[in-house]
């Protein structure tokens, strides 16, 4: 049997229900996007315009500085130390108690000086049996010298045999012999008296005692009794790379005198002044270096041996070179270069290729001409085109440019709305 459902039938005169449209409400929304982009886009796009035209517009305080001519000086520099050019380790050369140090620990002495004093008593007591001896034998040659004369004369009137006459020669001979003998005992036995003042070899600083008196000293002693190193004039040894040795001899060679100035641990301040004196005869294998020694007057006792320097030597000057300072020198990926203000107040970036410096200038090889103006201070901000305005070094940039206190930009934009 088969059910059929009854149809719906709708009334007459019902009107007709029209199906669901979603696709209205995105019309809806595409308006009101429309509408809203038109009232506030225009206000936007006046920010934009207006900041665009500050960033354009915005002047640069700079320092700048003019491109002249000059001499430059061509260093060479090394580490080095300076090193005493004599040090003396004062050894008693006699053994014996020591009896006073007559010298101030790490006071300055004169060659001469006394330094220390060892018993004498033994030494004179050996002096005098030396001494008498000889006068013991003294006596003796003369005697024997008398006798010769007399045996001379009777050999003359043939009362003595020949040889009686040479034996007495030959005694005479032999006691002039001993006497000789006794005479270098004497001088020995003085010069071992000599030897208990001890005195200062060379003049210089003295250092610590190493021994205190009272004690018995001996001539094999290591450590001795103190050490003098000669401070005037004074040396310091440094090291060069082999690669500057050809450029070093030939200015040696020609017998020029290559100044050298001495600088502190940091290369900040300059100890002393002095020249080359001399060249090692053997390159470093290991290191592949060559040292140097350089000779300074050290009047003021700036130099100090085992003293930790750096040496700065001047081997060349180049004349009438392009000169500019060192801070106007930038460094990137592309290499050296500057920025160079034009004549409308703008700047550009300059290639240049770098010399030698000296103090706060730098040689310029390539890329410049005289009389050109480089940024030498507030580069950092400064991007190709960019618009400056020349200040004097020292003054507050920040008070010249807006841009660079605070909120200053904020007033602008608010000011442009």
């Amino acid at each position: 049997m088969n059910t059929t459902s009854p149809q719906r039938t709708e009334r007459p005169g019902a009107p007709k229900k029209i199906p669901g449209r979603p696709w209205h409400w995105l019309v809806a929304l595409g308006l009101l996007a429309a509408g809203a982009w038109w009232i506030f886009a225009p206000s936007s796009s006046d920010q934009r315009g207006s900041a665009k035209r500050d960033f354009a517009g915005k002047v640069i305080p700079v320092v700048a500085a003019a491109v002249k001519t000059g001499d430059i000086g061509v260093y060479l520099g090394g580490l080095g130390a300076v090193t005493p050019r004599n040090a003396v380790t004062v050894k008693s050369r006699v053994d014996g108690q020591l009896m006073s140090l007559p010298f101030t620990e790490g006071g300055l002495v004169r060659a001469g000086d006394l330094l220390a004093e060892i018993d004498p008593r033994p030494f004179q007591v050996q002096l005098t049996q030396a001494e008498g001896q000889m006068a013991r034998d003294q006596a003796l040659l003369k005697n024997a010298q008398v006798d010769l004369a007399r045996y001379r004369a009777l050999f003359a009137e043939d009362s003595v045999a020949r040889q009686q006459l040479d034996t007495q020669e030959a005694l005479v001979r032999q006691y002039e012999g001993t006497v000789k003998s006794d005479q270098g005992q004497v001088d020995n036995a003085r010069l071992q008296l000599a030897y208990t003042r001890i005195t200062a070899p060379i003049g210089g600083r003295v250092g610590l005692r190493q021994i205190d008196p009272g004690n018995i000293v001996h001539a094999t002693d290591a450590n001795g009794l103190a050490v003098i190193t000669q401070l005037q004039p004074i040396t310091v040894v440094f090291t060069l790379p082999e690669d500057n040795l050809p450029t070093v001899m030939r200015r040696l060679q020609a017998g020029e005198k290559l100044p050298v100035a001495a600088y502190d641990r940091e290369h900040k301040a300059r100890l002393a002044e002095g020249a080359l004196l001399t060249v090692d005869n053997q390159i470093d294998a290991a290191t592949g270096t060559v040292k140097l020694k350089a000779l300074f007057p050290n009047t003021d006792n700036a130099l100090f041996p085992n003293q930790f320097v750096n040496a700065r030597m001047l081997v060349d000057t180049r004349r009438n070179v392009l000169l500019t300072p060192t801070a106007a020198i930038q460094r990137g990926v592309q290499g050296t270069y500057v920025y160079v203000v034009k004549a409308d107040r703008t700047v550009t970036v300059r290639p240049v290729k770098i010399g030698p410096a000296e103090g706060e200038n730098v040689a310029i090889d390539s890329g410049l001409a005289l009389g050109e103006q480089v940024v030498v201070d507030g580069a950092d901000k400064l991007r190709e085109g960019a618009k400056v305005e020349l200040a004097t070094r020292g003054a507050g940039m920040s008070e010249k440019s807006g841009a660079s206190k605070p909120g200053g930009e904020g007033k602008r934009k608010r000011g442009g709305q």
